[in-house]
């Protein structure tokens, strides 16, 4: 009932009577005002005028259903939100409502997390209101073999959306750290539930940092606010994400992974430089060639043998 007395709130430039709400919802002036306060304490500033009405004057940045998705226009990205204000991480929610069978694009979103992860069992810093904490469960019919192409995939839109969004240019760093100005911007963590010869579902993760003030980050990270030096929409950013990502799933399920693979190419910022790739019990050092159709990263080593990496952390040596 809320979003439909937003729905003609943000209809309305002016004002609008509560009898014309009450009318066309079929509900109480009472009931109609208790709305309205749970709306006010939710962020919304609504102002009432005694023969006026109800104007909405501002929204919250915060990342409602509603919210999302007025204006969204995905087929599927999106158009199953479980929001919460607080989470262990979205990752686990995901996992649990991708086993009790969620729909492929479902999102799950905090506006914080406690144990935010990040790659190789780290955490990733969240708090509340400043940044995108966002989990989303895909089916696609590919091998379990395939499916790193969707990491490459998912670095390749939030790049993209980075850019539409808010104007900010981003690299992405080998396997799936987005950077700008070569500070990490976002990571994305991605998780494969599978049997042998399909993928039951997929989870793609992102945490970007959006509102963040540069004195909460560490000397390695940046915002989207310290790149811009204002605050953005973080529903407007995730808007163009999903229509992003959507976009690049179709592009990927009619014409395969090379148009993606050229995309990631074209945003990289590790191949063509001397890297180190700390593995799990080694590391590889040499140049970074290219990746392959898997993702994994092609590096030369110095004695002229070329290395296939599928995992490992990358420092930039030159």
């Amino acid at each position: 009932m809320q979003n439909k007395i937003l729905n003609l709130l943000k209809k309305k430039e002016g004002y609008i009577s509560g009898e014309d709400i009450s009318g066309h919802l079929d509900i109480s002036r009472q009931a109609l005002w208790k709305h309205i306060q749970e709306l006010k304490d939710k962020g919304y500033v609504i102002e009432a005028v005694p023969h006026l009405g109800y104007h909405l004057e501002s929204s919250p940045d915060r990342l409602f259903e509603f919210e999302v998705l007025r204006g969204l226009n995905t087929k599927t990205f999106g158009k199953k939100i479980f929001y919460f204000d607080t989470l262990t991480s979205t990752i686990d929610m995901a996992m649990a409502l991708g086993v009790k069978g969620a729909a492929n694009g479902t999102l799950i979103l905090a506006e914080s997390q406690t144990k935010g992860k990040g790659r190789l069992g780290r955490t990733w810093f969240s708090p509340k209101h400043k940044g995108l904490y966002m989990s989303l469960i895909l089916r696609p019919d590919m091998l379990p073999t395939q499916a790193s192409i969707l990491t490459l995939l998912a670095a390749v839109g939030i790049c993209d959306a980075i850019k539409n969004a808010t104007g900010v240019t981003t690299q992405i760093k080998w396997p799936n750290d987005i950077l700008a100005n070569n500070k990490k911007l976002c990571g994305i963590l991605t998780q494969v539930i599978a049997e042998t010869d399909r993928i039951d579902f997929m989870i793609i993760s992102a945490g970007i940092n959006v509102n963040n003030d540069k004195k909460s980050l560490v000397s390695t990270a940046t915002s989207l606010k310290e790149q811009k030096k204002d605050e953005m929409s973080r529903v407007s950013l995730l808007q163009e994400i999903l229509r992003e990502l959507e976009a690049n799933y179709l592009v990927l399920e009619k014409k395969g992974a090379s148009p993606i693979l050229e995309k990631w190419r074209q945003h990289n910022t590790t191949l063509g430089r001397r890297v180190k790739v700390y593995c799990q019990h080694k590391h590889v050092e040499g140049e970074a060639l290219d990746i392959d159709t898997d993702g994994g990263l092609l590096v030369r080593k110095d004695n002229g043998i070329t290395e296939h990496v599928m995992a490992g952390d990358v420092v930039h040596c030159r």
